[in-house]
């Protein structure tokens, strides 16, 4: 059974920095995704980040390049987003999610796979 874990979350003044993790158990599969998509209260679901597991090719979202960064420890089973600079803006729900398939297919289309519970991150000014 795949399960995805996240957490760090937490309350953060704008500017702050925060590190969200997602341990990944019981994916078997040759090529899959993990990324990271947040959801802030009234607005849609939004791609942050994400990376494929074999080979750590990696894709930031627009809103957050040049702050974020996402990174994998593959003995740990863990991705992790590094965030840095946070404004109000940022505040969400932060999902993992594991789609098949590499970043680059999920990014042109791909399904959404496998999904966490959710970590709060909340930004105050």
């Amino acid at each position: 059974q795949v399960q995805l874990v996240e957490s760090g979350g937490g309350l953060v003044q704008a500017g702050g920095s925060l590190r969200l993790s997602c341990v990944v158990s019981g994916r078997t599969e040759e090529s899959y995704a993990i990324v990271w998509i947040r959801q802030a209260p009234e607005k849609e679901r939004e791609f942050v980040a994400g990376i494929t597991w074999s080979g750590g090719d990696t894709i930031l979202g627009n809103s957050v390049k040049g702050r974020f960064t996402i990174s994998r420890d593959t003995a740990k089973k863990t991705v992790y987003l590094e965030m840095n600079n946070l404004q109000p803006e940022d505040t969400a729900v932060y999902y993992c999610n594991s789609p098949d398939g590499d970043i680059r297919t999920y990014q042109k289309g791909g399904k959404s796979g496998y999904w966490g519970q959710g970590t709060q991150v909340t930004v105050s000014s």
